[in-house]
């Protein structure tokens, strides 16, 4: 079996470790009440649900949609939540591909530490864009996972996907 060595991940293990000693709530409970959504990278908010990029992203344009409700598993989320789940990830694939133009999608939950969950307390949903091709002799030779868009300007472009009416002649 081979080892994938991701070390631009240790910040954010090292981060949770820090916030779970510094704090009672999750990361995934924290940041929407904080109503900071552009600094937070929550790009839209429905019900139950919120979407978010994933800070230390797999690929560019990868979105977490994730629960309100601090709830670990899917069978313990109310039916009209795991609806709400569903259709937040049916509208991110969606803008994702009138805004990005991949060539498909892994979607994927992680239920539980063993999983390989890195907040596996709250239950949350991966959209990972992916193009043909996007894997290249960078990960191969150089072990290194080339990512092509700046996180601020990608929340901005996927924003005003989200959010047409709110940022006519606002956003650039």
């Amino acid at each position: 079996m081979k080892n994938l060595y991701a070390p631009w991940r240790e910040s954010f293990i090292e981060q949770l470790d820090t916030d779970k000693k510094k704090a009672k709530k999750c990361l995934f409970c924290q940041k929407p009440p904080e109503k900071d959504d552009a600094n937070n990278f929550i790009l839209d908010r429905a019900k139950h649900c919120y979407v978010m990029l994933n800070l230390y992203p797999y690929n560019a344009g990868h979105l977490m949609v994730i629960p309100y409700r601090h709830c670990k598993d899917l069978d313990l989320l109310e039916e009209h939540e795991r609806l709400d789940l569903m259709n937040a990830t049916a509208k991110a694939t969606k803008i994702l591909k009138e805004t990005l133009t991949p060539d498909g999608f892994n979607l994927g939950v992680n239920l539980g530490k063993g999983a390989g969950a890195g907040i596996p307390g709250h239950l949350h949903i991966h959209v990972v864009p992916r193009w043909n091709g996007d894997t290249n002799f960078m990960p191969i030779l150089a072990d290194t996972k080339h990512i092509s868009f700046d996180l601020a300007k990608l929340y901005q472009k996927l924003y005003r996907a989200y959010h047409p009416e709110k940022t006519k002649g606002r956003l650039k």
